[in-house]
């Protein structure tokens, strides 16, 4: 394992809420060097730090890691823990709304552009 990775990802939701992984070092300060921070956000600047200082070999990884949770946490980014004993809900393809019949979209067509009610 290289030296700048943490043992566990860090799972976060990034864009429209979409799960990512942040998996070291440099993710958590490619994250950070991005993040719109206003100026007094010690966690941000704590973890930025964490990260240069890392990056210098000063610091473990695992310790950063542990720092990005806390902004993480701190601005709500951490994606919820998938519990394996939750049923998946079923597939459904895209255009459709769940509960429609197969074939039918939710603009009132079915697969061959027929319009119906």
């Amino acid at each position: 394992m290289k030296p700048d990775m943490f043992e566990r990802p860090v799972s976060i939701l990034v864009g429209l809420g979409f799960p990512g992984e942040i998996r070291s070092v440099m993710d958590a300060y490619r994250l950070l060097v991005e993040w719109p921070a206003p100026s007094g956000d010690a966690a941000h600047s704590v973890a930025l730090k964490a990260c240069l200082a890392a990056l210098r070999g000063e610091v473990e990884a695992e310790t950063v890691r542990g720092l990005f949770v806390a902004f993480a946490e701190r601005h709500h980014l951490l994606a919820p823990a998938m519990d394996a004993s939750l049923p998946i809900a079923p597939a459904f393809e895209i255009g459709t709304v769940p509960g429609t019949a197969a074939g039918e979209s939710s603009y009132g067509t079915n697969a061959k552009g027929d319009h119906h009610a």
